[in-house]
């Protein structure tokens, strides 16, 4: 009962999941068939990036967020690699530099033009060459700019300048085995990663050293990924011996046993988790699968609380999720995903049910913004900085408040500027104060206007108010229920 008691109690209990209409799904998208457990896609807020099939070579398709139903076969591509593009990512500085990594044993950075592709996009910016086998894993530094993580089917992580096209360090002998995935931590200074040896690795890549590791963190031989969260823990998903998918949340002080392990269901697919540091939701999609699973982090036990479950009747080969400045904050959207059919990509919203129209600060505490913390430099010389954080508030712009402000301008512009006594000169420069505004009768205007927006916004203030005693007391109910249901009460 405990397990459910908790989830009652957070504030993301009725998120819910919903698709949106045809008319804004990417149509007739031809999504890559090769054999490689990536996301396929990338997002952010203005592109969005699919990997495709080609031939002769690897492309992805990179679409303005606009750029909405059917996609014409002859619609340009990035196409510069000589063999399957395997993994992409875009540049969390820079929302029109985009790298990705191939079977070519190429890493190669892009610069998309602000409007979107034109014409055939073949000369990177950038290619950085240092791995042996094909590149599968790609993901630039979280507040470091112009630092990008490469790993390749070679078990080798190199860390690049892109800037200067500097290899800055080559980690060779830290895994023994293919590499299934790699994560940063909040700011930059580790990352975690998860082997075919079924091994979570904290390795420091400054220093070269590991430290801290966990041998059989998932006893199956299947794929399994390994994630930082914002407080440092690490949370990874993974199979049984039973081949019984699992989610575990671990404590890099003390790995011998995970704080919590919960098993899932006994398909195939290999779990994806996408992760919101401002929420601590995790949210987790398998390949072949369609669902999103989503589950809420604590800090007391038993740490991972299921919230619910969006289910589609078509499975996903591939999932890009919006970074929170993308989001639509007026509708209460805490996050997006971009889920990726055989021929089509489809965005699926989440959304925290709210009647008030106010800002939800509750939802949208700061986030990273678009600004880098350190320069590659600083961060080669052993500085580290969390991610620069901005305020969602600007985008929130209130339905009540956008009429009051059109009726407001409406008013105005219906006003006839009157002559002024003694201005009789034909040259004389216009003003740009209406009577409306010179005259007491304009003055009584604007404070009837700005009494009539105070009295909205007391009785919004009071409706919140409400809203919350009456979820307090609906929590309290709750509880008591439980309690009763147990046999405590």
């Amino acid at each position: 009962m405990s397990f459910r008691k908790v989830v009652r109690q957070s504030k993301f209990r009725h998120v819910f999941g919903q698709p949106v209409k045809n008319d804004q799904c990417y149509e007739d998208i031809r999504v890559s068939r090769v054999t490689w457990d990536s996301t396929f896609c990338a997002v952010n807020p203005k592109f969005l990036a699919v990997i495709v099939e080609a031939s002769g070579g690897g492309a992805f398709l990179v679409l303005p967020l606009s750029k909405t139903g059917r996609i014409d076969k002859a619609y340009p591509t990035v196409c510069g690699h000589t063999g399957p593009v395997l993994d992409i990512d875009w540049c969390p500085h820079n929302d029109e530099v985009i790298a990705s990594g191939s079977e070519d044993c190429t890493v190669m950075v892009w610069q998309i033009p602000e409007n979107g592709l034109t014409s055939p996009l073949t000369e990177p910016v950038v290619v950085l060459e240092g791995h042996t086998k094909r590149v599968g894993i790609i993901t630039w530094h979280p507040t470091a700019r112009n630092v990008l993580l490469s790993a390749g089917c070679d078990n080798v992580v190199l860390i690049w300048n892109v800037g200067t096209a500097e290899e800055l360090y080559r980690l060779d002998s830290l895994h023994p085995d293919l590499i299934y995935n790699v994560s940063w931590n909040h700011n930059g200074s580790l990352f975690c990663s998860a082997c075919k040896d079924k091994s979570v690795r904290i390795i420091d890549p400054r220093r070269g050293t590991l430290v801290a590791e966990r041998e059989k963190a998932h006893e199956g031989a299947r794929p399994m990924r390994a994630i930082f969260l914002a407080d440092g823990k690490v949370f990874t998903t993974g199979f049984s011996r039973m081949s019984e998918r699992q989610l575990a949340l671990w404590d890099p002080e003390n790995l011998e046993e995970p704080m919590a392990l919960q098993e899932l269901d006994s398909s195939n697919g290999a779990l994806l988790p996408f992760y919101d540091p401002d929420t601590s939701v995790v949210y987790v999609c398998g390949k072949g699968d369609s669902s999103i699973r989503y589950f809420e982090i604590t800090e007391e036990p038993p740490y991972i609380h299921f919230l619910n479950t969006f289910t589609s009747k078509e499975p996903q080969r591939g999932m890009g999720s919006m970074p929170k400045r993308g989001l639509e904050v007026s509708k209460c959207e805490i996050a997006r995903f971009y889920k990726l059919h055989e021929r089509k990509c489809e965005p699926i919203v989440m959304t925290v049910p709210r009647k008030s129209d106010l800002f939800q600060d509750d939802l949208y505490p700061d986030t990273a913004g678009p600004e880098a913390a350190l320069e590659a430099e600083e961060w080669v010389s052993g500085r580290d900085a969390d991610p620069i954080l901005i305020s969602l508030r600007e985008a929130y712009v209130p339905s009540k408040q956008r009429d009051l402000k059109i009726s407001r301008r409406n008013v105005l512009s219906d006003s006839r500027p009157a002559m002024a006594p003694g201005s009789s000169h034909l040259g004389a420069p216009a003003s740009t104060t209406t009577a409306a505004d010179a005259t007491p009768s304009g003055s009584l205007a604007r404070a009837g206007e700005a009494g009539k927006l105070e009295e909205v916004m007391q009785e919004l203030r009071a409706l919140r108010a409400l809203v919350k005693e009456q979820g307090d007391r609906i929590c309290r109910l709750e509880e008591q229920l439980g309690r009763m249901e147990n046999g405590d009460a």
